[in-house]
């Protein structure tokens, strides 16, 4: 065993989101906001918890870890045959480590070996609740380092399988479109096929990509797989309205991707395109008013806006936001000033591996 840095990148759902949960297309991107997991060899007994940021520290052993993972699993078992809000509410957990030992847990099972005593450190840029996939970015950067610190080496299915399970441990029943993007890196188009979802890369060839401004609203009250249900209920209720729904969305999103793929834009159209999405989002409930009332103004003056990820069902925040303007010399932004602005590029590598020495912070 030796030490190993895995950093993961964030994701971004240009469009498409909560549509692919129901096997319509989405396209999404990478993120330059990194997630670090370091695994050293521990010269003691134990596994040692470092997760910087969140001032938490602690030391376990592997048959904890081991059935901790054990007992979620069938917690998650139990929402899958069942999925409502009782069942939900008993997998998800407010344990801190929930997920870093769901990610050792379910690495260690993959590798079927015993693992040695380790120390886990844990650094991150993402902020919680943003709608930028951190809880994935977690799992694939700690089951990453933990494999390659073994010398364990899977395919990219078996990767994606277990960085999967991760994410069905804290969101229930995912798309697998955070998992894929982040360890794929770059711009996806994620589509249904033969009834399972399958990823391609796109060539992003217009500039307009660049001209995208991201921004954090704030964390959501509620969790993305309460807001996944909530929109599940609203199917139901009117199955022909949300079919409708989904294929404005599907349309939208297509009609990005090939723009985003041709050398030129209209910039008129663009901003026509990202007003659709966000119209079929706020439909579906996932945009509360207090963020309405900042898109609103920004589509008065010219530009347009959309949440990106699950959204949330109540004020004042709704996780992360993209915003766009034909003119880039706009002070329109200044509608946006009580939101944090991420200045980061789009379309970065996937997950791999660093020297452990280059990790600061």
């Amino acid at each position: 065993m030796h030490a190993t840095t895995v950093r993961a990148p964030a994701k971004l759902i240009l469009m498409g989101e909560h549509a692919v949960v129901y096997q319509r297309p989405a396209l999404v991107a990478s993120l330059g906001l990194w997630m670090h997991a370091t695994v050293r060899p521990r010269p003691k007994d134990g596994v040692e918890l470092r997760i910087s940021g969140w001032g938490h520290s602690e030391v376990t052993s592997w048959p904890a870890i081991r059935a901790y993972t054990d007992a979620v699993r069938a917690r998650w078992e139990e929402y899958a045959a069942n999925p409502t809000a009782e069942t939900f509410a008993r997998l998800r957990s407010n344990e801190p480590t929930h997920l870093i030992k769901i990610a050792l847990g379910e690495a260690a099972r993959r590798a079927h070996m015993a693992p040695h005593p380790l120390t886990l450190t844990v650094k991150s840029d993402q902020p919680i609740g943003a709608g930028f996939g951190s809880s994935a970015a977690l799992g694939i950067a700690i089951a990453q380092a933990f494999l390659k610190a073994h010398d364990v080496s899977l395919s990219p299915d078996a990767l994606f399988d277990v960085a999967l399970n991760i994410e069905r441990r804290q969101h229930g029943t995912p798309s697998g479109v955070d998992p894929a993007t982040i360890l794929r890196g770059g711009l996806l188009w994620a589509e249904s096929e033969e009834g399972a979802l399958t990823w391609h890369p796109v060539a992003a060839r217009s500039p307009v990509l660049s001209d995208m401004r991201v921004f954090h609203t704030g964390s959501p009250n509620e969790s993305t797989g309460t807001v996944v249900d909530a929109v599940r209920a609203q199917r139901a209720n009117d199955p022909a309205a949300f079919e409708a729904l989904l294929n404005r969305m599907e349309t939208a999103t297509r009609t990005l991707r090939d723009m985003l793929s041709a050398s030129e834009v209209k910039p008129a159209d663009l901003v026509d395109t990202i007003r659709e999405s966000e119209a079929c989002l706020e439909a579906m409930g996932v945009v509360p008013p207090a963020v309405r009332t900042h898109i609103r103004a920004i589509e008065a003056r010219g530009g347009a806006a959309k949440i990106s990820g699950a959204g949330a069902l109540t004020d004042p925040s709704a996780g992360s936001l993209i915003a766009y303007h034909p003119d880039p010399e706009t002070d329109i932004w200044n509608d946006l000033s009580s939101f944090s602005e991420f200045d980061v590029p789009l379309c970065v590598s996937g997950a791999h591996s660093i020297d452990p020495l280059h990790v600061h912070g």
